[in-house]
């Protein structure tokens, strides 16, 4: 049998994190919610959320606080976790804000390794 390999369709590298964010938006049901939440990797134009408790779908908008900066998200794909069922989500940032972590990843790309920061 030969190897499957997974395509990977981004346009630009992830860097590994453990970034504290804030979350905002409406949620399945039509509800307002306001959540703190995980990014284990991040780019300038994305990141993978972890350890969500409310239901959101593809193509849902979203807001992210981090570090005193906004931006708007677009829901790319969801998933649930298995450790509790929380929720995981692939988010792509809205072109016309600007990326909430960008100075993080400047140093990053100066300093090299993971790195771990709270929430707002």
């Amino acid at each position: 049998m030969g190897v499957i390999r997974m395509l990977d369709r981004r346009q630009e590298p992830r860097t590994e994190v453990d970034l504290g964010l804030l979350v905002w938006g409406v949620d399945t049901r039509g509800e307002r919610f306001l959540q703190q939440v995980r990014a284990r990797d991040v780019s300038l134009r994305g990141a993978l959320l972890s350890g969500l408790d409310i239901e959101v779908r593809s193509g849902d908008v979203i807001g992210i606080l981090y570090s005193g900066k906004k931006a708007r998200f677009r829901v790319v794909w969801v998933r649930h976790a298995g450790d509790g069922q929380k929720i995981q989500a692939a988010v792509h940032r809205l072109e016309a804000d600007a990326c909430p972590w960008l100075d993080l990843l400047s140093e990053l790309s100066e300093l090299g390794p993971p790195v771990s920061t709270e929430a707002p």
